[in-house]
């Protein structure tokens, strides 16, 4: 055969080869719950680096925001997979949509209250009767049951999406993640010597938070697909954590795209702030994986918090990939 024609039927055999195993992936969507930022660079990292691809996973990241509701898109089909905080599955799990844990990413707790300290706040019983803006709906249910705990009761306020209303002074305090509205609060001029920073994890609220899940049809339906999905996510995150400036760049592309405005300088710190609550540090959580104990303790805040809340689902069948372990 004369080279040319070999190098011929070599393209059309490569080129054969990759549509078969195009044909032969598994089409899937996830859908983030937030617009593209640092807080998701392990999702986008896979799929740029072909992580996903390379367990046969053809998968479309679809942004979240404002504008979009990850629990409706399970509900009526049109993802099969979302990023939520567990405080989230739990509740809708137990309310009528059954939700599995897929992979637990962030595996501790970053919710903060941020205070200013000329407004005497120095602790959580200091904000007895205060002004606070505080996210709704699961979101709330760590700080809910730490003002119970405490005996206190803030005079809240919608949070929503922005600290500007904290940043204003229309609040003594306000609720925070400490990879990201803490980090923008002193990004817009406020000093650390001007706040006061409570951790909820240590005060002992320390719950997990983001992690993928989708409703168990679709588990039932594929389980290695969940299962693969899940593992490509966490080996995203590693390479993120090992190239933070590409994971950065990356992302603020993702950013442009989708016309959602955020800086650089934020990126990188959300970055380096986040990753130690998923890769592990010496702590006994294992990255990716739901614990036992934190789920069972993060139920029972979830049923004293919302007394509508039905019965928790037992561990087996929210983290069915834990069977037997």
């Amino acid at each position: 055969m004369r080279p040319r024609a070999r190098a011929a039927l070599a393209a059309v055999l490569f080129v054969a080869l990759v549509v078969s195993r195009a044909g032969a992936a598994t089409k899937a969507v996830l859908t983030l719950h937030w617009y593209p930022q640092t807080q998701f660079a392990g999702y986008y990292m896979a799929l740029a680096k072909g992580f996903y691809a390379a367990r046969g996973i053809d998968l479309e990241i679809r942004r979240g925001g404002s504008d979009v509701d990850s629990i409706r898109e399970l509900r009526e089909g049109r993802t099969d997979f979302a990023t939520l905080f567990l405080t989230a599955g739990i509740l809708y799990r137990a309310d009528d949509l059954r939700l599995v844990n897929v992979v637990q990413v962030v595996n501790r707790g970053n919710l903060l209250i941020v205070a200013r300290r000329d407004r005497g706040v120095s602790k959580i019983a200091d904000l007895d009767g205060r002004r606070m803006s505080l996210w709704g709906d699961h979101f709330s249910a760590a700080f809910k049951k730490a003002f119970a705990d405490s005996g206190i009761w803030p005079v809240l306020f919608d949070q929503f999406s922005s600290v500007e209303l904290f940043l204003r002074g229309g609040v003594d305090a306000c609720c925070a993640m400490s990879y990201n509205e803490y980090q923008r609060i002193l990004l817009a001029g406020r000093s650390p010597e001007e706040l006061t920073v409570i951790s909820l994890a240590d005060e002992g609220y320390d719950i997990p938070e983001d992690g993928v899940y989708c409703v168990e049809e679709t588990w039932r339906k594929d389980p290695e697909l969940a299962r693969d999905l899940g593992e490509a996510t966490m080996e995203g995150w590693r390479y993120a954590a090992e190239h933070p400036e590409e994971a950065v760049d990356l992302v603020l592309a993702e950013a442009d795209r989708a016309g959602y405005t955020v800086n650089r300088v934020l990126l990188r710190r959300m970055l380096d702030g986040i990753l130690p609550s998923i890769l592990a540090d010496g702590s006994w959580r294992t990255p990716g994986v739901l614990s036992r104990e934190d789920y069972e303790r993060a139920a029972g805040l979830v049923r004293s918090v919302f007394v509508e809340a039905g019965e928790s689902a037992p561990y087996e069948a929210f983290r069915p990939l834990e069977s037997g372990r």
